[in-house]
C-alpha cells in the first residue's frame, strides 16, 4: 500500500504529504542505507551534490559553496524535510536551483537524455536521506 501511495505521489510529482514542508512517508519499503547514501553524495557523476554543497568529506576536493553546508543537516531538518528537498526542492522554494531528484514534471532546459526521467531512484533518495540524518 505504501509503495502505491508513494508511486502515485511521485508519478505526478504532486507531493500531497508536503503540506508541512515534509514527505513523512518513505518512498520505498526498504530502509535507507547511510553508506550507500554517502556514496551517492560524493559521486560527481551521479548526485552532483558537491557541485553546490560542502560537507564533512575531507577526501573530496573542490566542494561547492553555493548551497547550505551538509554538516549538521540531520540536526537542522527532519527525515521528512530532507526527503522533500531531495524529491523536489521547488516545493520549498520555487526558485531553487537544486535538482528535483525524483520529479521530472515542469522542468525546463533538460537534456534529451534526462527528459521524463528521475535523476535518482527512490531507493537512492532514501539512502541519501539516511546518510544526511547521521550528520548531527
Amino acid at each position: 500500500m505504501r509503495m502505491t501511495v508513494a508511486a502515485t505521489l511521485l508519478s505526478a510529482c504532486v507531493v500531497a504529504h508536503a503540506a508541512n514542508d515534509a514527505i513523512d512517508t518513505p518512498l520505498t519499503d526498504v530502509p535507507g542505507d547511510a553508506a550507500r547514501g554517502r556514496a551517492v553524495i560524493v559521486n560527481r557523476q551521479l548526485g552532483l551534490c558537491l557541485l553546490c554543497h560542502t560537507g564533512p568529506f575531507p577526501e573530496e576536493h573542490f566542494q561547492g559553496n553555493m548551497a547550505p553546508d551538509l554538516s549538521g543537516a540531520g540536526a537542522r531538518l527532519s527525515e521528512g524535510q530532507l526527503r522533500l528537498r531531495m524529491v523536489d526542492s521547488r516545493r520549498i522554494n520555487p526558485q531553487s536551483l537544486m535538482p528535483a531528484y525524483r520529479c521530472s514534471d515542469g522542468l525546463q532546459r533538460v537534456g534529451a537524455a534526462w527528459k521524463d526521467k528521475a535523476v535518482l531512484s527512490a531507493q537512492q533518495v532514501e539512502d541519501v536521506v539516511a546518510f544526511l540524518r547521521t550528520l548531527k
